[in-house]
């Protein structure tokens, strides 16, 4: 059985756990800024809001966000987003690449 299958085997119940584990870890994780996420690995607390809304999510794009920000995007951006530094978009910009442009 390959990885792909086994993740696809996972109670859903199992799986949305871990994903609320995950966007509160993040929450809680402010000195993570997305830009360094997307450096690093190619998605970040955006990603998560469009990939709700891919799923199912009933509503629109901030919405999203704020229920994976725990609060409207640009108080979220407000409090806690840094201004990216050149070497901060260039990884971003490469792991973008990697992930082939997109999210």
């Amino acid at each position: 059985m390959s990885e792909s299958d086994r993740i696809d085997m996972l109670d859903d119940a199992v799986a949305a756990a871990a994903f609320r584990r995950l966007v509160r870890h993040l929450r809680k994780r402010h000195d993570a800024q997305n830009v360094d996420l997307m450096g690093l690995a190619g998605f970040c607390r955006n990603c998560l809001a469009d990939w709700i809304r891919e799923a199912g999510f009933d509503g629109d794009k901030a919405s999203a966000r704020e229920v994976i920000h725990g609060m409207p995007f640009e108080e979220w951006k407000e409090k806690y987003q840094t201004e990216a530094t050149p070497e901060q978009m260039a990884r971003m910009e490469e792991s973008l690449r990697k992930n082939g442009g997109g999210h």
